[in-house]
Parts: C-alpha cells; sequence; structure tokens
C-alpha cells in the first residue's frame, strides 16, 4: 500500500467560523492513478481545504495566497462554480488525503477551447508525485470529459518547481510574458508553458 501524508488531522475547534459538522465524504472519483485521486471541489470541502491551506502557508508563500477562513472558502467555491472556471482536489489513493488543488481558469469554448491551469500541493505532499500524477489526471480529464484543446500554464520564473513541473507534464515553453499578473503588491512576469491534446496519447 503506497504510505498516506503524514500531518496532523485538522482540529475544526480551533476554526469556529465552521460551523461543527461531521467530515463529508469525498465527492465521488473523476479519475485515479496508483497514487493519486481527482475529485469536483465542493462547497463541503471547506473546514479540511482550510486547515490544509493553513498548515501550508509557508510552502505556498511567495508564489500563491489562499483562502483562509470560512468566508474566503466560500467566495472561492462561488468562483470556481462559473462556467469559465472549475476547481478540482486531489487526494493520495491510500487514505484519501487533500494533497493538492488544480483549478482551470478563463475557460474558452468555441473554436479557442482553452483553459488555464492554477495549483498548489499541500504540505507534506510536495515532492512525493503527486501534483504531477494529479495533474497528469487533470490533463486527461479536461481533453476529453470538458472538451478542451489547450492547456496554459503561467509561472514566475522564480518557481523553479512549478516550471520543472509543467516540463515534465509534456508542456511546451511558448515564452515570457511580462508584467503578467499583478502578485504580492506588484506586477510579476510569467514563463507560459501551453499544451493541446493531440500531444497527449489516448491510452495514458
Amino acid at each position: 500500500m503506497t504510505e498516506g501524508l503524514v500531518h496532523p488531522a485538522p482540529d475544526t475547534a480551533a476554526f469556529p467560523e465552521f460551523p461543527r459538522a461531521p467530515a463529508p465524504a469525498p465527492a465521488p472519483v473523476l479519475a485515479e492513478g496508483p497514487r493519486t485521486t481527482l475529485h469536483a471541489l465542493r462547497h463541503a470541502d471547506g473546514p479540511a481545504f482550510v486547515a490544509r491551506v493553513r498548515e501550508s502557508r509557508a510552502l505556498h508563500h511567495p508564489w500563491l495566497s489562499m483562502p483562509d477562513d470560512a468566508n474566503a472558502f466560500a467566495a472561492y467555491a462561488d468562483r470556481l462554480g462559473e462556467p469559465a472556471r472549475a476547481g478540482f482536489l486531489l487526494r493520495t489513493r491510500a487514505d484519501g488525503a487533500l494533497a493538492g488543488f488544480v483549478n482551470i481558469n478563463n475557460i474558452v469554448h468555441g473554436a479557442f477551447r482553452c483553459g488555464a491551469l492554477g495549483y498548489g500541493a499541500f504540505a507534506g505532499a510536495e515532492g512525493r508525485g503527486h501534483m504531477t500524477e494529479g495533474l497528469g489526471l487533470l490533463v486527461r480529464y479536461a481533453f476529453t470529459a470538458l472538451g478542451l484543446h489547450r492547456l496554459e500554464i503561467n509561472v514566475q520564473p522564480e518557481n523553479t518547481a512549478s516550471c520543472a513541473l509543467a516540463r515534465r507534464l509534456g508542456f511546451r515553453h511558448e515564452g515570457y510574458s511580462p508584467d503578467y499578473l499583478y502578485i504580492d503588491g506588484a506586477w510579476r512576469g510569467h514563463e507560459r508553458f501551453a499544451l493541446t491534446s493531440e500531444r497527449v496519447a489516448p491510452d495514458a
């Protein structure tokens, strides 16, 4: 059996902004690999998600600013429910622990059929291959179930781990976009990677 993540169980008493309730069962599995499963993000995932975000602050800084209270998570989940977005969770197959998240933003259908990926691991899951496997599951799901043709990843050059992940998944480096996103008080340039469905083996 694959070893699960080692991290303290979320103490719901430490997060009074969420009503006390039993932890919900995970959403149905959308895709699965040897160690990782892909699920849709739901509002019911809020307490566990926020607990993992709080545990992962050092890991996420300065690249990510994630919802860390009930109101912020509700707004986050609402945004990901819009037609141009979709949110997903990655869980370890061994024990169902939250390993990371993946979002598809700026979804455009019609002749373009494109979306931009955002993602991150939670503390304890980094460096264990869950993001590589989970993003691979998401890519195939997006190209089949969601009918997309192109996916983009935009990464700050200093985030070398994320750039390496994009390349490992077969994303092509298309160039550098200066002053691309306003992050942490400044406009930040990003490396642009892209993958189209033709480059993914049907039986991958």
